[in-house]
This record gives C-alpha cells, structure tokens and sequence, in this order.
C-alpha cells in the first residue's frame, strides 16, 4: 500500500510539473487541452481515459467553448454528456463546484439518462473535478475508469491538487487565443478599410449622400446577399474602375 501511494504521488508530482511546462511551451488551446488530459490520466489514481472542457454561460445555460480528450473513447462519453444529454459529472462538477464520482455510472440515479447509457459501453467509474479561476468555474477535468469503483476519496483529492494549477493552464491559455483571435479579426479589418472607404466616397459622388448613408448602403447590401462589408466594397471599387475605363477619353 505504501509502495502504491508513492507511485501516486509521484504520477502526481509529474503532472503537477507537466502543468507548470505548459506556461513556457506556448502551445495553442487545442494542445493545452490534450496535455492537460493526458497529465491528469498519470496524475489522478485509476483513470483509464481523462476529458478537458471549457464552458461558458450561466450556470444552467453552459456552452462548450473546447474539449480535449486523452483517448478516443472520451471524446465519445463527453459528446453523451455535453452534446447529447446535457447531463453528467462533468456539468455536476460545475454546477456544485465541488468533485463528484459514481463507481457505478449503469445504476447512478443521479443522471438517469447518461449513466446507464455509458455503463452499456463499459464505462463504469468517473470523477468530474471543476475547473476554477478566481471564484469563477471555466470548465471541468473528468476522469473515467471501465472498472467499477474505480475513484473515492483518495482519487478525489489527488484530483482537486492536480484541478487547481489545470485551471490556471487552460484559462490563461484561452485567454491568448482569444488575443489571437481579436488581433486576426483587427489586422483582417484594417487591410479591408481603404476599400471601403474608397466605396464610400463613390457612392457619395454617384448620390450625394454623406458618408454615414453610404456606409450604411454598403452595410444594407452585405446584410441582404449575406456578404462580407469589405467583398460588396470591393465589386462597388471594381465596377467604378471599369465604368471608368470605358468612358472616351
């Protein structure tokens, strides 16, 4: 029993040490996710397969931003829970913020619809552990197990040691894809601006108009053929150049 808790422990130490790397490797959301998985298979006692999940929304309304999965059959118990269902450990965890387990997922009443559902696949233990930045719950690390009574306690708390770092990886993690994202969105607009403006100020010589109703010209005709703003720019752009070169001269 000794030699069992040190080589838990150590599992523990490891995954603790994976956490602190992924600050320093930089990866994506994607990678961070599937490393924080993996590391909470070696790190919690008894997981046969771990999900990572990112939510948002209210507490009853939740919306999954990302998932991650250490093994395929994950990645299909957490589609039941979050897709399917919408109902499982993982969003009980985060409900009650605190970690829930079942060792015998087929006959837990606590979801009628997803436990049995599971238990026919083989899956008979899990453990959900809420994923919590600064009071405020993101997500939520399940662990899974085909035997039965696989977690308890003990699992439990070797869980909540590795969740607390996990969430500062996963949280800090979105927020750089986030940044990433916004400034994509705000390079994609600024290469776009001077055509717009240029269409602007050729709607404005063609009508008159100022350019807050040019604008919203533009803005009436992306919206009613279900086109970029910067695309019916453009085609205004490109009709006016070869208006332009058919003139005499």
């Amino acid at each position: 029993m000794k030699d069992d808790t040190t080589a838990a422990a150590a599992d523990l130490q490891a995954g603790l040490s994976r956490l602190a790397g992924l600050v320093a490797d930089s990866l994506g959301l994607p990678q961070v996710l599937a490393e924080v998985a993996g590391s909470a298979v070696r790190a919690i006692p008894g997981a046969d397969g771990a999900g990572v999940t990112l939510l948002c929304g209210e507490p009853h309304d939740r919306t999954v931003v990302a998932r991650a999965a250490s093994v395929p059959f994950v990645t299909e118990v957490d589609a039941i829970q979050y897709q399917t269902l919408s109902e499982g450990p993982g969003l009980t965890a985060v409900e009650l913020r605190r970690a829930v387990w079942s060792g015998s997922l087929g006959g837990d009443r606590s979801w009628p619809r997803f436990g049995p559902r599971v238990g026919r696949m083989g899956v008979h233990s899990a453990l959900a552990l809420p994923l919590t930045v600064a009071d405020q719950v993101v997500g939520a690390i399940t662990v899974y197990a085909y035997g039965k009574d696989s977690f308890g306690g003990h699992a439990a708390e070797f869980g909540e040691l590795f969740a607390k770092p996990a969430a500062v990886a996963v949280h800090n993690a979105r927020i750089l894809a986030d940044a990433l994202t916004l400034t994509d969105q705000l390079r994609a607009a600024l290469s776009t601006r001077p055509v717009i403006d240029q269409a602007i100020g050729i709607i404005r010589s063609r009508t008159g108009r100022s350019a807050a109703e040019a604008f919203a010209q533009l803005r009436a005709v992306s919206q009613a053929e279900q086109r970029k703003l910067a695309e019916v720019a453009e085609r205004v752009v490109d009709e006016a150049v070869r208006r332009a070169r058919l003139r005499p001269r």
